[in-house]
């Protein structure tokens, strides 16, 4: 299960609009890379793909690829802006640690 708030929900609607080629899925996975071993990725997709899992996050889709999936099943993805800006936020329960940049984390083996 992937879940969404309302302001990562606004702001992934903003993006999509403000990038008119985007595609109509938003892909969240992981890459083996990051300060702590894995880090979060996010882009628009077209269509989906073979291994492929899609959750239905209100006004669009997310998909998660099944190599991904056990390494962020339950997450949910926020916005906020602060002072400094803003910038989606990644609470994912699998995660034994994260940095602080919010965008890499760890996970006991």
């Amino acid at each position: 299960m992937i879940q969404l708030s309302p302001t990562a929900i606004g702001e992934v609607k903003r993006l999509q609009k403000k990038h008119s080629s985007a595609g109509g899925f938003l892909r969240i996975g992981i890459d083996t890379s990051g300060c702590k071993g894995f880090a979060y990725q996010m882009e628009f997709s077209p269509s989906q793909q073979p291994g492929d899992q899609m959750f239905d996050c209100g006004e669009f889709q997310v998909l998660v690829h099944s190599n991904s999936l056990q390494y962020i099943s339950g997450l949910t993805l926020d916005y906020t802006e602060d002072m400094m800006g803003g910038g989606f936020r990644f609470y994912n329960p699998n995660a034994s640690e994260t940095c602080s940049c919010g965008h890499s984390f760890a996970m006991v083996q």
